[in-house]
């Protein structure tokens, strides 16, 4: 799996209300994730597209265990999610979702606007200006089956379906 499209840099602790904000969370997906991270960029959730990274500091996804944050950033084209490091809830959500979510330390040098791409596979960010590569923590298998197959629903489905097929 691998994307290629313009860096959103953001800081540490980004939490899931920044991500789908209490406000918009009775209406709809495209609602709630027209407003994903307006009160840290005003511009992303307007800006960002297809294959575009979102690319973080330390604890992104804390706060509360709300599913919506990865939902939201997946609906509005994000390829991935690099960080420092996640909360445990939303990195979980988001592999669940089919969001694929990488620990990695991307330079403070590589800001909004440069242009990466990323290999999910690879676990490494390559830099368009200057070729350069940064290296992430490789998934596990199992994580690569389930972000492969669209999420943990229809990965299950699909190895339950194979499960009860006649031999």
């Amino acid at each position: 799996m691998t994307a290629h499209g313009r860096i959103w840099r953001f800081g540490d602790d980004i939490d899931t209300d920044a991500l789908a904000p209490g406000a918009y969370m009775k209406g709809s997906l495209e609602e709630l994730a027209a407003h994903c991270l307006e009160t840290v960029n005003p511009a992303f959730a307007a800006e960002v597209g297809p294959g575009d990274l979102v690319v973080a500091g330390r604890n992104f996804g804390m706060g509360s265990s709300r599913e919506q944050g990865a939902e939201a950033l997946k609906h509005l084209g994000v390829s991935a999610v690099v960080a420092r490091s996640f909360a445990g809830i939303f990195y979980r959500n988001s592999i669940n979702l089919g969001l694929p979510v990488l620990i990695g330390d991307v330079p403070e040098r590589l800001g909004d606007g440069t242009f990466a791409s990323i290999d999910i596979l690879e676990a490494t960010v390559t830099i368009d200006e200057d070729g350069g590569v940064i290296q992430c923590e490789p998934l596990p298998e199992l994580l690569h089956a389930i972000l492969d197959d669209g999420g943990l629903v229809p990965h299950l489905e699909k190895r339950f379906k194979r499960s009860t097929e006649p031999a």
